[in-house]
């Protein structure tokens, strides 16, 4: 089965047919490293992590060359490292650290290439001055807003074919301010004056700092060339950000095509509100990693189809582990020795690889692994399970799960599962003291949900057990 992507652009899936398929390239927007990242924030990672597993094993590891670049220059950095009273270098540097550790805590592959926003302001200028010198950006002068450097939507007749957003609509949805010294109110900033007390780099415009648009236009193009297959992020980068990328590169390119396929995952909701810092509903991914192992995280994150939204809750991430003890639990079962050695699995992991192969269908592909699970449970043949626990182990591993030793995992995971149950049995002991009966029930009803059953004793204590 050819891998078929959905591509934004055109709203439908198409086969994917890199431009070479000897260096596949990919370009996926990365973080503003100014806080912790939250879940939200960590479901386009794991996302694009995916496709990157699934290129790799389509076209050779040799052969794709993932970049994922690192905003850090920013004005939500500036305004994070003044509350903080911390110099800016400080603190891009600690939250790039600590967002590479939640990432890999998930299991995620690092990029090929991680370009930092503020190694590229001389690719950066030099884009600006081709987009002057060809008439499809302006430089404000002679007042009190010289040095900003915009670029004229008007010069783009294609803009908004991603969004597919009216002019009116994409003014208010930019959520910028309407300034004075722009020819049309579309127009989006390229560069701008800095302050003293603001990060700058010298330019032909004056001391000044780059806009966010600019920033992946430049890193793509010099690390992917103008050209190239896969640009990445989420649904809410469509419009502006995507939008204005497209038009400053084509137009810089002399039209040349920018990304030939656009794929966006969709937002991580709470309750059906789209998880943010500004929406002050997020959890970051440290703060689940205290409570889950990374790989029951990323398992629940995976859940949900990448382009559907997806409502994060304690309850998808119970099942997810659920499902990790079930498939470890399959593969600490007696192998065939001799099969360990020359079998095959290819027949019994292809129902995985295709789901994959049609838009990165993460759902079905879990599912089929829970098939095989189920398989080797059934059989009795010792042949046939270690070609099912092969594929298992494959067929998660290419969706970056079940990368533990399996009784490692399982004895890890019987202690966690033993304390969280004890942890609950005080919670409802103490409900019970302060006479918080309907709590206190509450409690004992989820735990009877997962097959645990209490007893209490006369002497104030309580044993329990799993039920079957």
């Amino acid at each position: 089965m050819l891998l078929t992507l959905y591509n934004s652009l055109t709203r439908r899936k198409e086969a994917f047919e890199p431009l070479d398929p000897k260096l596949v390239r990919i370009y996926v927007c990365g973080p503003t490293v100014y806080d912790r990242a939250h879940i939200g924030n960590a479901r386009a990672v794991v996302a694009f992590d995916l496709l990157y597993r699934v290129l790799r094993e389509t076209y050779g590891a040799d052969h794709v060359r993932y970049v994922r670049n690192i905003t850090d220059v920013e004005d939500k950095i500036i305004a994070a490292a003044r509350e903080n009273g911390e110099p800016i270098d400080t603190l891009t540097a600690r939250t790039t650290r600590a967002f590479h550790e939640d990432m890999a805590a998930l299991n995620n592959l690092p990029p090929d290439v991680e370009p930092r926003a503020t190694e590229y302001i001389g690719q950066m200028i030099a884009l600006i001055e081709r987009l002057i010198a060809s008439g499809h950006a302006y430089v404000v002068e002679g007042n009190a807003d010289a040095g900003h450097v915009l670029f004229r939507v008007a010069s783009y007749p294609r803009y908004g074919a991603l969004s597919r957003r009216s002019r009116a609509d994409m003014i208010a949805g930019a959520r910028v301010e309407v300034a004075p010294y722009k020819e049309d109110p579309g127009d989006f900033v390229l560069w701008k004056p800095s302050e003293f007390d603001q990060p700058g780099w010298p330019s032909p415009w004056g001391r000044g700092r780059p806009g966010w648009h600019i920033e992946c236009s430049a890193m793509s193009e010099n690390t992917l060339g103008e050209t190239f297959d896969v640009h990445g992020g989420g649904l809410d980068l469509i419009f502006p950000h995507h939008e204005n990328e497209i038009a400053q590169s084509v137009c810089a390119h002399g039209g040349q095509p920018f990304a030939r396929y656009w794929l966006h995952n969709g937002m991580l909701t709470v309750g059906g509100v789209k998880m943010a810092k500004s929406e002050g509903n997020f959890v970051t991914v440290r703060e689940t990693l205290d409570a889950a192992p990374g790989e029951a995280i990323r398992l629940a994150l995976l859940s949900t189809h990448y382009r559907d939204p997806l409502d994060w809750t304690g309850e998808r991430l119970r099942q997810a582990r659920q499902s990790l003890d079930r498939w470890y639990r399959a593969l600490t079962l007696p192998p065939d020795p001799i099969f360990q050695r020359f079998g095959q699995a290819d027949e019994a992991l292809r129902p995985v690889k295709d789901a994959l192969d049609d838009d990165l269908n993460a759902p079905l592909a879990l599912s089929r692994l829970h098939e095989l699970a189920s398989a080797i449970n059934r059989t009795s043949s010792d042949a046939e399970r270690s070609a099912l626990q092969r594929a298992l182990e494959l067929g998660g591993r290419l969706m970056g799960l079940l990368e533990h030793n399996p009784l490692d995992w399982l004895r890890g995971s019987a202690q966690a599962d033993q304390r969280r149950i004890e942890e609950q049995i005080e919670l409802r002991a103490t409900a019970r003291r302060q006479r918080r009966f309907a709590e206190a029930d509450k409690i004992r009803s989820a735990l009877a949900a997962e097959g645990i059953l209490l007893e209490d004793h006369p002497d104030g204590t309580t044993t329990w057990w799993r039920k079957g």
